[in-house]
């Protein structure tokens, strides 16, 4: 069985030639048929000079390169479409998945299980980094895709026909992961420990983060439009008591309240409510905008070791 490796990069000239080699040992110890799939999300530095010397040197690398910078999902998806493996192990390129621990991913697929999460069962980042993550993996659990890894992962093993139904789904503005868990296949976890990053930084921006974690709650739950049709009912439910008591004072010739600082609490209030809502809805209304336009997810400028495909998924 053919065992694929897809690994996202973005400027990782220095991290990838001393993670080839330990993907090669680990390789060279499991046996079987391997191939490395590195897709280049356009980097900006060496990473696509240092990825065709690396598959000169073994036919196994094979690199897919964006025309532009599509983001690390659009690189996943690129990843499964272009690797020919059995399964695909889906890992970072910056050192911080564990090559080392693939076979224990590749143990639990040969036991039946369609899709193997490596859990982070520890870290070595700092608990004011990990909050942001445990808080989105939670929510996500919890709003959207109750099959959630509880701790989260980044680092995965899937089966060649959950990458066939993730390939066929057209959906522009989503997140793969988000994908490989709605469509409910078998899964199983493995813990693994997340490692510091190799050399350079994370290019795992705040705003990235964020738009991230909208794609995921928007595209796979609808608690954000529930949200405001309760809102909606509380603050019209707020407004016919405070109404109701201002006519009873009025009916019982009582002092009514008088001044402007009231009203303009309520009118604040209510208008940042009602925009609020606009933006949910926005965020909604766009995603169905985008869809209809068809526009592929990525465009795939070369590639070295596979034959290139076009435009990529519509």
């Amino acid at each position: 069985m053919l065992i694929s490796a897809v690994l996202p990069c973005y400027n990782e000239e220095e991290n990838l030639p001393p993670l080839y080699e330990r993907l090669a040992r680990v390789a060279a110890a499991a046996g079987g048929e391997w191939e490395f799939v590195f897709v280049d999300d356009h980097s900006t530095d060496r990473t696509p000079q240092v990825l065709r010397e690396l598959a000169a040197r073994d036919p196994r690398v094979k690199s897919v390169r964006f025309s532009r910078n599509f983001g690390s999902h659009a690189a996943l998806a690129a990843g499964m479409a272009y690797c020919t493996g059995d399964a695909a192990v889906i890992l970072a390129a910056d050192g911080q998945d564990p090559p080392e621990d693939i076979p224990l991913m590749t143990a639990k697929w040969r036991e039946g299980f369609d899709v193997v999460w490596a859990v982070r069962a520890g870290h070595t980042d700092p608990w004011y980094s990990r909050l942001p993550s445990m808080l989105y993996w939670t929510l996500l659990r919890r709003l959207a895709l109750p099959n959630t890894p509880p701790a989260g992962a980044d680092m995965l093993l899937v089966d060649r026909k959950v990458m066939d139904v993730v390939n066929a789904i057209t959906e522009t503005n989503s997140t793969t992961l988000g994908l490989i868990l709605w469509s409910g296949f078998e899964q199983a976890c493995v813990n693994y420990t997340k490692q510091a990053r190799m050399h350079g930084r994370s290019k795992w921006t705040l705003g990235r983060k964020i738009k991230f974690a909208i794609d995921s709650l928007v595209s796979f739950s609808y608690v954000p439009i529930r949200l405001m049709s309760y809102l909606g009912v509380a603050v019209s439910t707020v407004g016919f008591l405070v109404a109701f008591g201002l006519i009873v004072q009025g009916a019982l010739h009582a002092a009514l309240p008088s001044g402007w600082t009231g009203v303009l609490a309520v009118l604040l209030v209510l208008g940042g409510v009602q925009m609020m809502m606009l933006g949910m809805l926005g965020e909604y209304l766009w995603r169905a905008l985008d869809e209809t336009r068809a526009r592929p997810r990525y465009i795939v400028a070369s590639t070295v070791g596979v034959a290139p495909k076009g435009l990529g998924r519509p």
